[in-house]
């Protein structure tokens, strides 16, 4: 498929360079970003180039004749004047999140985003983090685990917990979460792939979808729903890995640790612990799901003396070096035999 042009152009370099960083790796695949901060520069490449998203500052709109052919022109606004008749615009002081927010839902002809596959025939490797044990460093270990992979490779982080309190975690709001991803999936699958970029946040290079904040729309939602959503998700991007930090508090467990190539299981020593754990393996026998428990590496962890207590400093400590040991000895090794 022949790739399309996304033009960004403002002549305050340092905006349109955080536009474009931050643009780059959000547009689909579809798309090539080319980046201008003089108005005769652009003039030139529009005279050679058929352009399909040009995002432009107004100051630099007011200096330059546009190709009306463009179909999707957005304009910066910078002023109080009067916004001319044609053009669709754009506050510019906000946040490069909002303003690709609003891209998209401005945007009307997405059709050819629509099951756009990232010229890679490899899905993500689907890791699945889960444990009946409750205050067992689930989520921590998902955290660490993901960032420390993400060095080496691209990786999305997935969690499912009716209360994840990530927005304290993280020190930050969220614009959007996953009950709006699954919004777009369902009911708006021609914006999803762009929608799937604005929405993603990133930590350390890792890039995570914030949880829902609803518990009850949470758990409305059905394992046929999130497995559907995990495709969509591999047929919009090309990520490696997959991280799923699962909890009870869902529908479709069983679903989605079916569908895991490598589950972590936490456990711990204390009787109320290997009680539940025993319980829960029975579950899996009981309904012939042995295949989960054959899948599932059980990590006991060991007392740590002292535990990050900032999401931005997880792959640092002693808890990360036994991450990093986990991550060498049992994920790399076992998937190279």
């Amino acid at each position: 498929m022949k790739q399309q042009i996304f033009v960004v152009c403002d002549p305050e370099e340092n905006y349109a360079f955080r536009m474009a960083e931050y643009m780059i790796d959000k547009i689909p695949p579809v798309y090539t970003l080319h980046l201008f901060t003089k108005t005769q520069e652009l003039k030139n490449f529009l005279e050679n180039n058929n352009v399909s998203v040009l995002l432009i500052a107004e100051s630099a709109m007011g200096r330059l004749k546009i190709n009306t052919d463009i179909p999707n022109i957005f304009i910066l606004k910078e002023s109080d004047e009067i916004n001319e008749e044609g053009y669709q615009y754009i506050n510019k002081y906000q946040s490069p999140e909002e303003i690709l927010s609003k891209l998209t839902e401005c945007i009307t002809d997405m059709n050819k985003w629509q099951n756009i596959k990232k010229v890679s025939e490899n899905s993500a490797k689907i890791i699945g983090i889960y444990s009946p044990i409750k205050r067992c460093l689930q989520t921590s270990f998902a955290l660490t685990m993901g960032q420390l992979l993400s060095k080496e490779h691209k990786v999305l982080y997935l969690n499912f917990e009716c209360y994840s309190g990530f927005s304290k975690m993280f020190h930050r709001e969220f614009q959007a979460d996953m009950m709006d991803m699954l919004y777009y999936f369902r009911c708006a699958k021609e914006k999803f792939a762009l929608k799937f970029s604005s929405i993603v946040q990133s930590v350390n290079r890792l890039d995570f979808i914030p949880p829902g904040q609803s518990c009850m729309d949470m758990q409305e939602i059905t394992g046929e729903d999130w497995l559907e959503l995990l495709d969509a998700i591999n047929s919009v991007s090309d990520y490696e890995y997959l991280i799923l930090d699962l909890t009870d508090g869902m529908n479709g467990l069983f679903e989605l640790l079916s569908r895991c190539s490598k589950i972590y299981t936490i456990t711990k020593d204390d009787g109320f612990a290997m009680a539940k754990i025993d319980q829960y393996e029975k579950i899996l026998q009981l309904n012939e799901m042995g295949y989960i428990s054959d899948k599932t590496v059980k990590c006991r962890f060991p007392f740590f003396k002292k535990l990050p207590d900032d999401v931005n400093l997880m792959t640092h400590g002693e808890f990360a070096g036994y991450v990093k040991a986990i991550i060498q000895e049992d994920l790399y090794e076992k998937q190279t035999r």
